[in-house]
């Protein structure tokens, strides 16, 4: 069911905002996800400020998390022992406001006017609402936040009451944990949900507070990770704080007061996190910390301002003549920004810090769908990415140990390095995550020219994952490498005997590891790797023409297309096992090997398969439609193409998977870049240049960009008919369009292009389906 696009009136098309114009009872959750704020470290989910009016608030830190024992029904060698989830961080957006004793809330007193907002040039939340009060005033409140990039712990909120007469006010400012609250464990019924921890998880160090100051800090339970917070009220006209009590569940601090027309009451609230390694020696305050971070209010506001000028300036997507898809993608780059931009040395988890979806974990999304766009808009953001999957060498050599390989093995969902996959067919066998990150440091590599990370963090990652591949596969009889029982991205088929896109990836990770100046790679050790990358066995079905997704796949029973539309997605509705024995895609597996490996496949190859695989896709995986969208465009499928990324850049504003609620996802945000510049502008990487074969949709006027490539700004601008390429300062980039090899300079490049011809559908031998499940959505 549609959410944004399908009511204009209550979300109208603002190309730099998003904004809500009417307050609606049954999509709080989901609302609270899509109004969050962050900086890759902080996040606040955007919840009304009364209780009475959130339905999943919260707020987190990047990594700050708890830990348990996994409990295996039925115990094995090797199995995830350690779970880790992200916790949610003593929270400080919440008010009650009693006016002339009425306490307001959008569930229970009459709303004249309301309007809330996200804005995406500043980075600041603004809800103000106009209330008709029993009393028979009118009064109206204004809060707004924004969360520090310079102080990247500091969070800032502002509130202001206003009356047309003489009202009594009560205002109470808190601060929650809510972790240790007694909520419904949620994964019960959904794997992609979090849980809850059974017992008591932050136990208090300091519990300090007065004068409408707050001082507070914690300790997990069990992985004895910190937290500390300082919290500073100013109020207008210097009002003193009625009370300030102080809890290790609920603090607060109180405001009664009389407010009159024209003058306002204004309530600032300072809010200052510390989390991570610096706070972990006993002998340091938490809260101590926190409070050397505490800002002005108005300087968070001014640090989130400027951080987005120049976020917009190298990194606006502009599409010319599509102004409901240029809020969508607005948006959507805007989340990449919020779960990107000042993680620093830290993994990027699924939902960024907007929920807690995913359990806070990292996978293999941030290297192949994130990744790419940090490398050509934050090249020293990837880079702090992969220096922390360094980091995570040493417990991934263990981990390579406990499975009976050699080099390293880089867990499939974790927070801390240890695996915390509990079902390991959809999770340790996915070991193609060795190969995205040796994919992600290559792309950093090639696209920065960074020689020291090229020669040390760089080589080790190439090495002791070439090392798995060579140790995971072996020679068989037909003199062919093959890898087995491992689990490719379509989860739907699980612990196969060589998945095409496993050792396509797999392939290319021992030739990058082969062609490295190293001396820890000894002649022996290179030859043998460029050997089983040589004969790396792909699967072919002679019958079909079209590589198949395994030794398998062609084999299985046809899914029945028949199952109507609420059996969607199948993980929720059908044992694993049931799924596992039929030809049916959980999401791009083939197709996305042929895109990542682009030079190792022809065009009618490339063609075939999409046209045997994107019938089978269910898209039941938010990662689906991007990469479909960007096959599509280059086998010449326009329709197809836009059709993809609609549903794509929709994804969490539309809510089209029911679990927006649990936070963006943010592999698929980074999937929306890539559509744009890898799909209608046609990058390709990795090669001797920089490659561009453009398709830009016929509905579209322009397309404009820009990419940070070996330390050049590249400007890319589409139009029909076009591409003009542009480096304004520095040396001249060469590149190549269409095949035509071009030194791009300060002087615009323009560059002529053919009209696509959109290929015959293929028509294969067999009864397959000919059509894709549609992404029900309402129009815009």
């Amino acid at each position: 069911m549609a959410l944004i696009s399908a009511d204009r009136e209550r979300f109208p098309n603002n190309p730099w905002q998003l904004v809500e114009t009417r307050h609606e009872q049954g999509n709080e959750g989901t609302l609270e996800t899509l109004f969050a704020l962050g900086n890759g470290h902080l996040g606040i989910r955007g919840a009304h400020w009364a209780a009475a009016d959130s339905d999943l608030p919260g707020s987190f830190i990047n990594g700050l998390h708890e830990i348990w024992d996994i409990k295996h029904a039925e115990n094995a060698f090797g199995f995830a022992r350690t779970g880790q989830r992200i916790l949610y961080i003593p929270d400080a957006n919440n008010f009650s406001v009693v006016l002339d004793g009425e306490s307001l809330s959008l569930a229970e007193s009459e709303v004249l006017d309301y309007r809330r907002s996200v804005d995406f040039s500043t980075g600041v939340y603004e809800c103000r609402v106009t209330w008709q009060c029993r009393s028979g005033a009118v009064v109206t409140t204004t809060e707004r936040r924004a969360v520090g990039f310079a102080s990247r712990g500091s969070l800032g909120i502002s509130l202001e009451v206003s009356t047309d007469r003489e009202v009594s006010v009560d205002v109470t400012s808190s601060l929650v944990n809510r972790q240790d609250q007694p909520v419904e464990d949620h994964s019960v019924h959904d794997p992609r949900r979090a849980g809850r921890h059974a017992g008591r998880v932050l136990l208090p160090l300091r519990l300090d507070g007065g004068d409408g100051s707050l001082r507070l800090a914690w300790e997990a339970a069990e992985s004895k990770q910190r937290v500390g917070v300082a919290v500073d009220h100013w109020t207008s006209a210097g009002h003193q704080p009625f009370e300030t009590l102080v809890d290790q569940d609920y603090s607060s601090v109180r405001y009664v007061l009389a407010v009159s027309p024209g003058e306002p009451f204004r309530l600032e609230k300072s809010v200052s996190y510390a989390a991570g390694r610096a706070i972990q020696e006993p002998s340091v305050d938490p809260a101590a910390v926190a409070e050397e971070g505490l800002r002005p209010v108005g300087d968070i506001f001014a640090e989130s301002k400027a951080h987005y000028r120049d976020y917009w300036a190298a990194s606006d997507i502009v599409v010319t003549s599509q102004s409901v898809l240029q809020q969508a993608i607005r948006w959507n780059l805007f989340q990449l920004a919020q779960a990107t931009a000042r993680a620093d040395v830290a993994g990027i988890p699924a939902k960024g810090v907007t929920g807690s979806g995913y359990e806070g974990h990292y996978f293999w999304d941030q290297e192949v769908y994130l990744l790419p766009y940090l490398t050509y808009t934050n090249p020293d953001g990837a880079r702090k990415v992969l220096e922390f999957r360094h980091g995570m060498l040493p417990e991934a050599q263990v981990r390579a140990k406990e499975l009976s390989v050699d080099g390293a093995l880089f867990p499939w969902r974790t927070i801390n390095g240890l695996e915390a996959s509990a079902y390991y067919a959809a999770g340790t066998a996915q070991f193609h995550i060795a190969a995205a990150i040796a994919f992600a440091t290559n792309r950093y590599v090639w696209a920065t020219k960074d020689a020291g990370f090229r020669d040390g963090m760089g080589a080790e990652l190439l090495i002791e994952t070439a090392r798995m591949w060579i140790s995971l596969g072996f020679f068989g009889k037909d003199g062919l490498f093959h890898i087995h029982g491992v689990t490719g991205p379509d989860e739907y088929t699980a612990v196969v005997n060589d998945n095409l896109y496993t050792n396509v990836m797999a392939r290319f990770n021992l030739r990058a590891a082969a062609a490295l100046e190293h001396a820890g790679i000894s002649d022996e050790e290179r030859q043998l790797w460029e050997a089983a990358a040589n004969r790396m066995q792909l699967p072919f079905d002679e019958r079909m023409q079209v590589h198949s997704q395994d030794n398998d796949f062609m084999h299985l029973e046809p899914w029945d297309w028949n199952t109507p539309r609420s059996k969607y997605p199948l993980l929720l509705h059908f044992h694993p096992l049931v799924i596992y024995r039929h030809q049916v895609l959980k999401q791009a597996d083939t197709v996305l090997a042929m895109f990542l490996q682009w030079q190792d496949f022809t065009a009618e190859e490339k063609h075939r398969a999409f046209d045997f695989y994107d019938p089978l896709t269910t898209g039941d995986s938010t990662l689906s439609a991007c990469v479909q969208g960007i096959m599509a465009a280059e086998v010449g499928y326009s329709r197809e193409a836009l059709e993809h990324f609609t549903n794509a850049v929709f994804i969490d504003l539309d809510d089209t998977h029911g679990n927006t609620i649990d936070g963006v996802h943010i592999a698929s945000t980074g999937g929306v870049w890539s559509s744009l510049v890898c799909g209608f502008a046609g990058l390709r990487d990795q090669g001797p240049v920089p490659y561009f074969d453009p398709r830009l949709p016929a509905e579209w006027d322009g397309l404009a960009f820009h990419l940070k490539i070996q330390g050049r700004l590249l400007l890319v601008e589409l139009e029909t008919g076009s591409i003009t390429l542009t480096v304004p300062e520095g040396e001249p980039l060469a590149v190549d369009v269409r095949g035509q090899q071009l030194t791009v300079g300060a002087e615009p490049v323009k560059v002529a292009l053919e009209p696509v011809p959109q290929p015959e559908p293929t028509v294969f031998p067999s009864g397959h389906p000919t059509a894709s499940i549609p992404v029900v959505r309402a129009n815009s």
